[in-house]
């Protein structure tokens, strides 16, 4: 049995994909993000950076004590070597995933993160609008150039790395899909390739069950000082706040 320490979002998403299309047994165990259960010793204790998503193996590769894994690449990667699924062992295939793995992590997932924030989290925020005409240039412009990275990698290859399915489609496509509501619906025609794959993958079984696991968490409307309290929360870490929340996880391990 594997515990997916969990919240309904992109990230959160990849994971739960990738158990569904595993075929794994698991449990899911909230993390609601807008409450601040990542910053609980328990949770730090498996995910020290205080984000989710993040297992817990009780039946781990080679045996042993229960194996707690946290950044969802990681995870995708070690569920793709325990199940001998989605990602090719001959190493000039492998590579060929993996650097697209890597590429998510590292561009597709927080370009839209940041551009996220600034066109929709940060008007709540900001009192002057014009302090987010920046931000929201920089970063949907750059989401609009990552998409037309992948359209010409889809444009002569069925799926990311080629013309198998992998992990580097099921980390991709969770904010994939997503970039059309960010931009602009419209926008699509521009990316047909890209449309193509999002539409392809969106209609495996196992991606439409995986994405819609804990569907109904976190649906109670807010009131403004909850509103608040959350973006607060979210937004305005600091050093010093995750060092004490840190040694205390520590403290009680």
């Amino acid at each position: 049995m594997i515990d997916v320490y969990y919240w309904p979002t992109p990230n959160g998403w990849k994971v739960t994909i990738m158990l569904e299309e595993c075929g794994l047994d698991y449990k899911v165990i909230p993390v609601d993000i807008g409450g601040g259960d990542q910053f609980k010793p328990e949770f730090l204790r498996i995910s020290p950076n205080n984000r989710m998503p993040a297992i817990v193996d009780h039946d781990p590769m080679g045996g042993g004590e229960p194996l707690a894994i946290f950044e969802s690449g990681a995870i995708l990667e070690y569920l793709a070597e325990k199940t001998g699924k989605f990602l090719p062992a001959a190493p000039t295939d492998r590579y060929k995933v993996l650097q697209w793995v890597h590429w998510q992590m590292a561009n597709l997932g927080p370009m839209m993160g940041n551009a996220n924030h600034f066109k929709n989290y940060g008007k709540n925020i900001a009192d002057d609008p014009k302090q987010l005409e920046y931000g929201i240039k920089r970063f949907v412009g750059e989401v609009d150039r990552l998409s037309g990275v992948m359209d010409a990698q889809l444009s002569a290859n069925r799926f990311l790395a080629g013309d198998e399915y992998t992990i580097a489609d099921i980390i991709s496509w969770p904010w994939a899909m997503l970039i059309g509501r960010l931009i602009d619906e419209n926008m699509w025609s521009e990316f047909p390739h890209l449309k193509r794959w999002v539409d392809a993958v969106g209609a495996r079984p196992a991606v439409e069950t995986g994405r819609h696991v804990g569907s109904d968490l976190g649906k109670r409307e807010l009131t403004e000082e909850e509103e608040k309290a959350r973006r607060d929360l979210l937004f305005n870490q600091t050093n010093a706040k995750v060092r004490k929340a840190r040694e205390e996880a520590v403290k009680n391990s």
